[in-house]
């Protein structure tokens, strides 16, 4: 198995009507670890073309990887080709990872997805890796094993917190604070000494980042994991 699924939001706006979509650097970042080793799938709730984040589009319009992956080819293709989430279109075990990117859509959409918990919980249920940054972990907060367990009971983990929510005034825009979400579900929540901080954290096939500074992070991580599938 030479294949990683990445999944984005399908939402572009927030519960607030501000803009959303998908985070440029969690997807970049992680992308480029990892495309020289894997193929890469995209996926999404609506299938191809998910919306971007205008605000990352802004943020990092001086980061080379974040103007590149807008720009490559190969990218741009793969999101044309986007597979519509769910049990029926997403064959897990083609696959040996999958990974979600952040931005705030997921705490709205994926987190309550059937077609997203089915798959998840296939891949955290097969050993497969399973792997988020930022808010993506709330796209995995209904994801249970065999066991009936959430993914998180147990384990330690991490996402954007509930400070970085606060100190970008986002709270209400969303459903729910993933911080919150996932002690509630019995993770070890940890995070990084200061805010924007780089963590990331791997609890048996759990991998987990905190921010977009952790993005590319989660990517090694994932090819760690990964490494002996590689050759």
């Amino acid at each position: 198995m030479t294949r990683i699924l990445f999944v984005f939001t399908s939402v572009s706006k927030t519960l607030l009507g501000s803009p959303t979509g998908w985070y440029l650097p969690e997807a970049a970042h992680p992308y480029y670890v990892l495309a020289p080793h894997f193929d890469i799938d995209f996926a999404a709730p609506a299938g191809p073309n998910p919306p971007i984040d205008p605000r990352s589009v802004e943020n990092f319009k001086d980061d080379d990887e974040c103007v590149g992956f807008l720009q490559d080819d190969a990218v741009k293709a793969r999101f044309a080709a986007a597979k519509v989430l769910g049990p029926k279109t997403v064959d897990v075990g083609e696959y040996a990872a999958i990974f979600y990117v952040g931005g705030h859509g997921p705490v709205i959409d994926l987190a309550s997805h059937e077609g997203n918990i089915a798959v998840a919980n296939e891949f955290y249920r097969a050993g497969k890796i399973v792997a988020a940054v930022c808010h993506g972990p709330a796209a995995i907060v209904g994801v249970t094993g065999a066991d009936g367990k959430s993914i998180f009971d147990g384990k330690t983990a991490t996402s954007f917190t509930n400070d970085e929510e606060v100190s970008i005034q986002k709270v209400k825009d969303i459903p729910f604070l993933v911080e919150d979400r996932m002690n509630e579900l019995g993770a070890t929540f940890v995070k990084a000494p200061e805010q924007w901080g780089v963590k990331v954290v791997t609890s048996g096939t759990l991998i987990t980042g905190q921010n977009p500074a952790s993005a590319k992070g989660v990517g090694e991580a994932i090819l760690s994991a990964l490494k002996g599938e590689v050759n």
